[in-house]
């Protein structure tokens, strides 16, 4: 079974590189999408000359200016649809998600037969290492509101960690999304959610990122404080067949 891992990058220059040997090494033979929005700091410049190392595994899109996470991960999903990957995996390029863990992601699908496993941070317990209390608590309780207001029973509702089954990317229509922030994340749960697909959480620990800075803003929590209940209310008009 084919699988492919987005990264999406903007300045990564300083993990690029170790994230990509990283995901090369693993016993799963990953494929690796690199989506970079012209990164000033010359991230893609790296992929380019890794790329001679691993010419069949690793793949390069370079789009022009920043365009936000949302819009970066759908043209890497289109991509990888358009490739024909079985398995298709989005992640961070800053460590905070730990890339042995594609690995148990890959199983709860593969394996398991899951149609999406989320990568979890909430689902035993907190597993979140050098975040400040006050971030934990707010993404900690934006889950609490995202499940109540949608009834979606995900613990970690806002979770960037993923993999998913080609037919549930085929089925939700990419082109329908609206959101770009945490919201994106939010919405793409939830269609798969609302299609009854299988979901899986997968309990991993969040490491904060060391090296590089975070796109982190108050406008994407904005995004998704209202966005959920935009969700929610243009769902009731809505049949999700497939």
């Amino acid at each position: 079974m084919s699988t492919i891992v987005v990264i999406p990058t903007y300045n990564e220059i300083e993990n690029i590189e170790d994230i990509i040997r990283k995901v090369m090494g693993l016993r799963v033979p990953f494929h690796l999408l690199i989506v970079d929005d012209s990164s000033p700091d010359g991230t893609a410049n790296i992929v380019r000359r890794l790329q001679k190392e691993f010419p069949e595994r690793l793949h390069l899109e370079v789009r022009q200016g920043k365009q936000g996470l949302g819009t970066a991960y759908i043209h890497g999903f289109q991509w990888a649809i358009a490739h024909e990957y079985d398995y298709i995996f989005e992640m961070d390029a800053d460590f905070s998600h730990n890339p042995d863990d594609l690995e148990k992601l890959y199983a709860a699908c593969y394996e398991e037969g899951y149609d999406v496993a989320i990568g979890s941070r909430y689902i035993k317990g907190v597993n979140v290492v050098n975040w400040p209390m006050q971030r934990v608590l707010m993404s900690y309780f934006a889950g609490y509101y995202v499940r109540f207001i949608t009834g979606m029973p995900i613990m970690d509702t806002t979770a960037g960690f993923k993999c998913y089954r080609r037919k549930v990317l085929e089925t939700i229509g990419l082109d329908t999304i609206k959101f770009v922030g945490y919201a994106f994340q939010i919405e793409m749960k939830f269609l798969a959610w609302k299609y009854g697909f299988k979901i899986k959480e997968v309990p991993i620990i969040f490491t904060d990122r060391t090296k590089g800075e975070s796109k982190m803003s108050v406008g994407i929590f904005r995004e998704a404080f209202l966005g959920v209940i935009q969700m929610k209310v243009e769902s009731l008009f809505k049949r999700y067949v497939y």
